[in-house]
């Protein structure tokens, strides 16, 4: 027995430590090239199935006394295993599949979502891994598929909780699981006619109507097409061409809604049943789209409502099926509409906006937020600031929207992609064939319109749709313009160019300019030193980046104004005037000193955090230790207890040998910065001397990393661990956060760029993380940013600040200053679930709090997984939804009060004269408030001044009286 118990965890360890080795991408894309030229595909034989778990030849089906079971194929070997490493499944057979297993509720959906991509990848690549296998006949069963289907929904949609958290990934799961006949036209359309622009590449313009905005009309030029190209195109590609012209016809036939309404026969007796009734009665034979696209978008809304209050759910099944077909009509009948007033326009954008709504694109109570319509009481005119409010609020809508469909599926895309890159197109085309495009595409319209009464017009390239462009951050910057469609993260960046993301890096090292479809939020670190550095910073839309494409790798000259207009130009086109804003002179003036000169190097002692003020800031310790000590003091119950280790340890340290180089660690710094300036007297390219240095603090780096600590320092850490934290080191976890003497200066602010150790409990790893804290100030990235914007970059000392950690339900930042009112007395707040929030770029729950009590909700956070700090140490993901918003009622009020004491006692409890905004990091468990930092919000005045920006900001007068009448 003993042998057996012995065995079995002997093999245990070895099945776990298989699992554990992933096969990397390129095993997987060798797998897939095989599976593809595979007459079987993924898949390996066909077998019967059985209810009692049984499998039986092709040719012998269960037995009658057992029951019907299901014949289809089994995956192979090798996919099996691949489900096990990498949780990838390709292929997948739904039949015999459980429900549980399907949803992969604790994979954050994955296998359903992965399901979509293949369904997808099948369309774009005529069948991906079963282009052979195809036509394996009795692999899959088409009607055992949707029999399964339809018990999966029935047994999805009975829990409301989950239809309620994943309401737009259940509805986009409809088009893609069988379950009703319904084949998804609208992506068959566009993958036909990628493929056939694949095929034949003079077909691509016309493919980049169809998916960019698809009408009835492409079908008479998809046949001039072919007759004019007929002689050219192979027997493949005129099939391909037939195909597509076959799915275009049978998408842009009408709807026949009351026959629609008739199929519905679970709802007919209910209250949204008898409203459907009249609807589809009213609008059956409706040839103006206006008012069908308006009535729809109603209907739609209702529908959504009626979700929760309808219990079965089948009936659940058929009402989604129906708002699905409802989307499709508004999608082929949105370029139908054609406003010609600006009434009409606003209308559209409404509509279409109302739409995106109840299809799922964004929450119930973001749309509940969002105004897009003009005030009652003026029923023929309008100012433009009314105008622009419903023009920012598009905007607003159309973005949040894309980053549902990016937060949904975007690790999963992520994951395909590094074996299957055509997985990259997977978000594109579901942005694509959502309601969404159109409603951007008026946004930009009235965008187009406002520019022009304004007189506040971008000016980007020849790139079309410029009113999607909007700045973020005053500032400008020549260099060659790097376009980033993909992943920023593996991408090195230069401190002279210019770079277009789909999203910011977290970790960004200098650049010249900077411009992104996912902002991230205003108050991330990337955004703080871009406008405390006076980098200029944009938004723009998916589309925008596209067309900026064939830019990429021109000088170009970017300016953002202190209003948000952009201007984007080629070499070539600078004036006189913007050729004059690069010269050396203006640039090395632009550069600050760290003042070192009442600096104290020889406090050797661990300081209590309650003995630390503002006051000590820059002298034995850095800003965050001092102003959470002067935070202490003021909020004692909402600021933790903590130890402050003071730059006189670092430099005490620093002063032993250093192994191999017959100098202290101090004097090999210095004489790396003694050596640099030399090479500069010499003439040495820049280039080479930042080479020099950086080679230099690798070594550094290394060195101190493995630097020994003092035995008197350990034992002293030890015991303030205990006096002041209440727990033996080792016992609790802790953050140890660097804190230097070159952050928060009055014109830099450093946010971001040193490092911060979460929640780390081990004693050892306490001990080694100082070190490493120790050590960031000298990576690259931090390094090229002192270099950059300092006079003296050698002279930074890190202290460290040790706080225990707070597992905070969620977090992030706080600015007393409204940054996109300009207002002084109003509030920014932007937060993430978890901790961490906002700072380091995530799409954050932003709101701007008015001095008169109103609040304004500018962006709803769209991050999937957050951090929380278990208290064995390190970092848990975890999962959320996006159903309901992070801050509750009580959450802003006491920010509100937080803001005001801030505002009324900060100055005179620091003996200051700094009359500024302040950047404050705080969070939130179980609605009480912490506070984790407090800093000056610094702000470019060079950029917020510059004679330049002043002139091509123009001065918009807000109050402008519109007539709605007014043609556009």
């Amino acid at each position: 027995m003993r042998n057996n118990v012995l065995f079995c965890l002997v093999f245990l360890l070895f099945s776990t430590q298989i699992i554990a080795q992933q096969i990397a991408p390129e095993k997987i894309k060798e797998q897939i090239s095989i599976y593809k030229n595979d007459l079987r595909g993924p898949y390996k034989d066909i077998r019967w199935f059985c209810t009692d778990g049984s499998l039986h030849q092709p040719k012998d089906p269960c037995p009658d006394n057992i029951g019907p079971g299901n014949q289809h194929a089994r995956y192979k070997d090798d996919v099996e295993k691949l489900a096990k490493s990498n949780h990838i499944y390709l292929g997948q057979i739904l039949t015999n599949t459980t429900n549980d297993a399907f949803l992969d509720v604790d994979n954050d959906n994955s296998r359903l979502k992965q399901y979509q991509i293949d369904k997808y990848l099948r369309a774009i690549d005529n069948g991906w891994v079963n282009q052979k296998s195809q036509f394996y006949r009795g692999a899959i069963q088409s009607e055992d598929e949707e029999a399964w289907g339809i018990d999966f929904y029935k047994w999805l949609l009975s829990k409301d909780k989950l239809l309620v958290e994943n309401y737009f990934l259940i509805r986009q799961s409809l088009k893609d699981i069988p379950h009703s006949g319904d084949d998804n036209l609208a992506q068959l359309m566009r993958s036909q006619s990628k493929v056939l622009s694949d095929l034949y590449p003079s077909f691509m313009d016309l493919r980049v109507k169809i998916h960019a905005q698809p009408e009835i009309n492409d079908i008479e030029k998809v046949k001039a097409f072919k007759i004019k190209h007929e002689a050219k195109l192979s027997a493949s590609q005129i099939k391909v061409l037939d195909e597509l012209l076959v799915t275009m016809t049978t998408f842009f036939k009408p709807i026949d809604l009351v026959s629609l309404q008739a199929k519905a026969s679970i709802i007919k007796s209910t209250t949204f049943g008898e409203t459907f009734k009249n609807y589809a009665i009213q609008n059956n034979h409706s040839n103006n789209a206006s008012d069908l696209i308006q009535n729809t978008a109603e209907l739609l809304t209702t529908l959504r409502a009626s979700l929760l209050e309808e219990k079965r759910p089948l009936a659940r099944l058929q009402l989604l099926d129906i708002s699905i077909v409802l989307e499709d009509l508004i999608f082929k009948n949105a370029p139908l509409w054609q406003p010609e007033t600006v009434e009409q326009l606003v209308s559209k954008v409404c509509y279409l906006g109302m739409a995106t709504a109840a299809t799922g694109y964004i929450e119930q109570h973001e749309w509940d937020a969002l105004n897009l319509t003009l005030s009652a009481n003026k029923a023929n005119e309008a100012t433009l600031g009314e105008l622009t409010s419903v023009l920012q609020n598009g905007r607003s809508l159309v973005e949040w929207s894309s980053g549902m469909v990016k937060a949904n599926y975007q690790n999963e895309v992520n994951t395909y992609t590094a074996f299957e890159p055509l997985a990259y197109g997977f978000i594109d085309d579901k942005i694509r064939g959502s309601i969404a495009l159109h409603l951007g595409k008026a946004v930009g319209e009235l965008g187009d319109f406002i520019a022009e009464e304004s007189a506040l017009t971008n000016k980007v390239l020849s790139i079309p749709n410029q009113s999607t462009v909007r700045g973020l951050n005053p500032g400008y910057a020549f260099g060659e313009l790097v376009v980033v469609a993909g992943s920023p993260d593996a991408i090195e960046v230069s401190s002279n160019k210019i770079y277009i993301f789909q999203r910011p890096p977290a970790d960004l090292k200098p650049i010249a300019g900077i411009a992104t479809v996912s902002e991230g939020n205003m108050v991330s670190h990337v955004q703080l030193l871009a406008r405390n550095l006076g980098i200029p910073n944009a938004a723009l839309s998916d589309q925008n980046l596209d067309d900026l494409k064939p830019f990429n790798g021109q000088k170009v000259f970017y300016a953002v104004s202190n209003n948000g207009n952009v201007i984007i130009k080629a070499e070539k086109d600078m004036s006189a005037e913007e050729r004059a804003l690069f010269t050396k002179t203006e640039r090395k003036s632009e550069k600050i000193e760290v003042p070192v000169e009442s600096i104290i190097l020889n406090e050797s002692k661990v300081l209590n955090l309650r003995n630390v003020n503002a006051s000590n800031s820059g002298k034995i310790c850095g800003p965050k230790a001092a102003n959470l000590g002067q935070l202490k003091q003021m909020f004692p119950e909402q600021v933790v207890e903590g130890l402050v280790i003071p730059f006189g340890i670092f430099r005490d340290h620093m002063n032993q040998d250093m192994p191999e180089q017959n100098q202290s660690y101090w004097q090999f710094l210095e004489a790396m910065f003694k050596e640099a300036t030399a090479m500069e007297a010499k003439g040495i390219v820049e280039g080479e001397i930042e080479h020099y240095q950086l080679r230099q603090l690798e070594t550094l780096r290394a060195a101190i990393k493995k630097m020994p600590l003092k035995a008197d320092f350990i034992d002293q850490m030890e015991a303030d661990f205990k006096s002041v934290l209440g727990q033996d080191l080792g016992a609790i976890p802790v953050f140890l956060r660097s804190d230097t003497n070159m952050e928060d200066l009055k014109e830099f602010t450093g946010a971001g760029l040193n490092l911060t150790l979460f929640n780390v409990v081990d004693k050892t790893k306490i001990l080694e993380g100082i070190k490493d804290v120790w050590a960031s100030p000298y990576t690259e990235r931090s390094f090229k940013w002192r270099q950059k914007y300092l006079l003296n970059p050698e002279n930074v000392f890190p202290s460290i600040l040790v706080i225990p950690s707070v597992d905070v339900d969620y977090s992030g930042v706080l600015i007393t200053k409204g940054l996109t009112s300009g207002n002084d007395n109003d509030l920014t707040i932007a937060f993430s679930r978890g901790a961490g929030g906002a700072v380091d770029g995530q799409s954050s729950e932003t709101y701007l709090l008015k001095d008169d009590g109103g609040l304004q909700f500018l962006a709803p956070s769209r991050e999937r997984f957050y951090n929380s700090l278990p208290i064995t140490g390190g970092t848990f993901k975890k999962s959320s939804t996006f159903d309901k918003p992070i801050l509750n009622t009580q959450n802003i009020s006491d920010i509100r009060a937080l803001a005001k004491t801030i505002r009324a006692t900060m100055s005179q409890a620091t003996n200051s004269d700094y009359q500024g905004a302040y950047d404050v990091e705080l969070g939130f468990k179980d609605n009480k408030l912490w506070l984790f930092q407090i800093r000056p919000f610094v702000e470019n005045k060079k950029a917020l001044s510059s004679t330049y920006l002043q002139s091509i900001t123009p001065v918009i007068d807000n109050n402008k009286v519109i007539a709605l009448s007014k043609k556009i």
